[in-house]
């Protein structure tokens, strides 16, 4: 069984690509359980964001084209749709992999701190869902490890650099004052939270927080003075807002073409700047075909992101350096809970060994044979169970010219040359 780091990111599939495979909350867990049962997997792990779909993985390396059918079928895509774009990651590569994910740096902004708490709540409902076992879950932990190790040793995560403050740096370069216009952001998980926290910060006053809940909404509202809607009050909402920001987990667009028409005419046609960071996207595309609508998803914020970053790449290399150690620790203690297993088991050999020649000493001094005869017959006969099988083994491999293995037999008895021929 191997470790094994396979899916789809935002270097390597498009937005459209990323919509059709993301996994919305509420199929995770039976999506688990049925990897496990058809996609020849022991143990898994699902993460799905905005900007990836992957599966952490214990299982056979030869069944990874069956799993990437099996992701290929769950979502009703073409398998060849999937084989362009996905990457598979073995053992320590597929280790590295993941421990860089939840540091932030495979992320479209590197460092941001939230794929961690993403990365978490993944491991959180396969745990649930009964699809977690010992070694993913000592994966797991020592990602949150390497991962928190990072973030305290190092500065990748400081300055506000974040898919939602990239949303907003661009805002403030389409308008001069941000503190003049209207924002409406749709949804009221962290992503818009941290929106509406940048938006605050910049001097945007007149927020209005949209969400299938209005319980949700308000909450958000509160903590900055804005107003709570429910979506179905979104068009009437649009009618005054220049910025309109979306991030939910819905699956269908919550926002079409009509209803920005119908605000567009009745703003006079004020341009309206829309930012979707939702995967699957909340914003229908059409909506970008609009005359005096300004409309970016999670893909176009690259070259602001870009911007922010260079106050965290020299972080990103003691980062890096970091990783690669977390990723070396982990696959020595595994590689060391390998050998507890192969010991255990030469152990309960050995005691059976011992306790069957023990059991013919027993009998052979109760039949009134002398002590000093059943002693040497005990030794002799422990010493030939013991060395029997390793012998007739360095024999075969040694006329198979397996060379090397006399070596490590050399090593692990703890040979010296001066006593090879005794």
């Amino acid at each position: 069984m191997a470790f094994i780091a396979l899916g789809i990111n935002h270097k390597t599939a498009s937005v459209d690509v990323r919509e059709r495979v993301a996994f919305s909350p509420d199929q995770l867990a039976d999506a688990l359980r049925q990897l496990c049962r058809e996609g020849g997997a022991r143990e898994a792990a699902i993460l799905s964001t905005c900007n990836r779909s992957e599966l952490y993985l214990e299982m056979e390396t030869a069944q990874q084209e069956r799993v990437l059918g099996w992701l290929a079928g769950y979502h009703g895509l073409p398998l060849e749709d999937l084989q362009g774009c996905a990457y598979a990651h073995e053992e320590d590569e597929a280790v590295r992999h993941m421990m860089r994910v939840a540091c932030g740096l495979d992320s479209l902004v590197l460092g941001e701190p939230q794929i961690l708490g993403q990365i978490k709540d993944s491991y959180d409902v396969a745990r649930e869902a009964g699809t977690i076992g010992p070694l993913l879950g000592r994966l797991f932990q020592a990602t949150f490890s390497t991962a928190k190790t990072v973030r305290t040793d190092t500065a990748i995560g400081e300055n506000p650099v974040s898919v939602a403050f990239a949303a907003v740096s661009l805002a403030k370069q389409i308008f001069a004052d941000l503190g003049q216009s209207q924002a409406l952001l749709i949804g009221a998980g962290e992503t818009i939270t941290l929106v509406a926290r940048h938006l605050h910060e910049q001097g945007v006053r007149r927020i209005v927080v949209a969400n299938r809940t209005l319980e949700r909404a308000r909450l958000l509202s509160d903590e900055f003075g804005a107003e709570a809607v429910v979506l179905s009050d979104i068009p009437d909402a649009l009618v005054n807002s220049d910025i309109v920001i979306s991030s939910t987990a819905s699956q269908l667009p919550v926002l079409g073409k009509g209803a920005v028409e119908r605000a567009l005419k009745l703003r006079k046609h004020k341009p309206i700047f829309m930012v979707d960071i939702a995967v699957p996207r909340d914003i229908e595309p059409q909506v970008g075909e609009l005359d005096d609508v300004y409309l970016y998803t999670v893909d176009d914020l690259h070259e602001v992101v870009a911007e922010n970053l260079k106050s965290r790449q020299g972080a990103a290399q003691a980062a890096e350096e970091l990783v690669v150690q977390g990723t070396a620790d982990f696959m020595a203690r595994m590689r060391e809970l390998a050998a507890v297993d192969v010991l255990r088991a030469y152990r309960q050999q050995g005691e059976a060994s011992r306790d069957e020649e023990l059991q013919k000493a027993l009998r052979a001094l109760a039949n009134g044979s002398a002590a000093e005869d059943v002693l040497g017959q005990l030794a002799r006969g422990l010493t030939n169970k013991l060395l029997h099988t390793p012998s007739v083994q360095l024999k075969r491999l040694s006329a198979d010219g397996r060379h090397e293995a006399l070596a490590v037999a050399r090593e692990l008895f703890g040979l010296t040359s001066g006593n090879s021929n005794s």
